[in-house]
């Protein structure tokens, strides 16, 4: 395996001049090109580049243990060896980052002790990202409302709780929840919301999504989802549509083991399917893979997070989707009961995902990735597709 190379002045430079010409999700400053697409002023007073051009460079900068090391988002204890709960990022956190400088990570309640603990925790880790390659973490937290909030149903905070999804009534109140979620998550220094559930919770016996649903209209779950989305990127805080393709028509649970549907392809495009293919037109930047199995859809019980006729196939090539394809948690029973660690992230990202969320051994998966490359499993050309649609959220954010 190669050595790692940081090349921290060359990335970093230009990281520093698309940066500084993509603050907000919509990357306003941008002017627009004769082909329509983002050009980006140079820092230097040189020749203009367009996002595109601006995202090659940094590629071409990036040794392969880099771009592997950013397809994951990992919790915060998975940098550090030997601490059970991290609640600050200090040296030994600089330290996991130099080694594996990974595209995000993920806090849950046990990390959450005060606003000015979250922030200056936040804050320092995503320097220390900066630092060793120039590019921004995601720092993502589960913050739905209701049954689902690490950060207001901590009692750790003094902020509005804006209750389930299921008591939502109209779109307007939808996206003022996103807007007050997404203000105090950046406040804290959060960028990244795994939410909202865009699941039809179409089956009433199904108690996982229950109350994080907003109903069992595909329409008022479409307009609903989006407006929490609207409202989050107000705040300067990336949403994620989750559970494609639709956890609310399931049995069973997927943090204990295999859930699944039995509804067909066309059953799911009548109902289930509509609030994704809906973020679909209107340019969500991110999705979520469930682990749910689709026995009518794809002749097996594969994970939809794993399956490459559901995420390339019917995602990407049937619906349109060039955005960001997260898998849901991989250290949940469908998948670490059934899969390796590094068997389950290169089977993710065969089948078309492009980030690794939470591996039950990081390290392990992180090297079957490098494995896999090696050995032409995967190859860096697969890495790099997945690392451009990653590159650009990441540059439309606020620096």
């Amino acid at each position: 395996m190669r050595q790692i190379s940081r090349k921290k002045g060359i990335l970093t430079g230009i990281l520093l001049s698309a940066l500084l010409c993509c603050a907000g999700c919509g990357a306003q400053s941008a002017q627009a090109g004769t082909d329509g697409s983002a050009v980006e002023p140079s820092a230097s007073g040189g020749e203009a580049r367009t996002q595109e051009e601006s995202i090659e460079e940094i590629l071409q900068g990036m040794t392969l243990e880099e771009k592997a090391a950013q397809l994951f988002i990992v919790l915060p204890e998975d940098l550090v060896d030997g601490v059970d709960c991290v609640i600050q990022a200090g040296d030994a956190t600089r330290e996991g980052l130099e080694a594996h400088p990974v595209g995000g990570v993920i806090y849950m309640e046990q990390n959450l002790e005060s606003a000015e603990q979250v922030q200056e925790m936040l804050a320092n880790v995503q320097q220390f990202s900066r630092d060793r390659i120039g590019l921004p973490l995601f720092l993502g937290v589960d913050e739905e409302g209701g049954t689902v909030a690490r950060v207001a149903g901590s009692g750790n905070f003094d902020v509005p709780d804006v209750g389930n999804m299921a008591d939502i009534d109209s779109v307007e109140q939808a996206e003022q929840a996103g807007e007050t979620i997404g203000k105090y998550l950046s406040e804290l220094g959060f960028n990244l919301d795994f939410a909202p559930d865009a699941d039809v919770w179409s089956n009433p016996d199904n108690e996982i999504v229950k109350y994080r649903s907003f109903g069992d209209d595909p329409q008022t779950v479409s307009e609903r989802s989006l407006a929490v989305l609207d409202g989050l990127q107000k705040q300067g805080v990336c949403g994620v549509l989750k559970h494609f393709p639709g956890h609310g028509a399931t049995e069973g649970d997927t943090h204990e083991g295999y859930a699944y549907t039995s509804k067909t392809l066309e059953e799911l495009e009548e109902c289930e399917l509509i609030p994704f293919q809906n973020g679909v037109d209107n340019g969500a930047p991110m999705m979520m893979a469930a682990h749910i199995s689709l026995p009518n859809v794809i002749g097996d019980d594969t994970p939809a997070s794993l399956s490459e006729e559901i995420i390339t196939g019917l995602l990407r090539e049937q619906m349109g989707y060039d955005g960001v394809v997260v898998t849901d948690a991989m250290n949940m029973g469908a998948i670490a009961q059934n899969y390796s660690s590094e068997e389950a992230a290169v089977k993710a990202l065969a089948a078309g995902a492009d980030l690794i969320l939470m591996p039950e051994d990081f390290a392990a998966a992180y090297q079957g990735v490098l494995d896999a490359v090696q050995d032409g499993t995967l190859t860096e050309e697969r890495l790099d597709q997945s690392l451009r649609r990653i590159l650009k959220v990441k540059l439309e954010m606020p620096s």
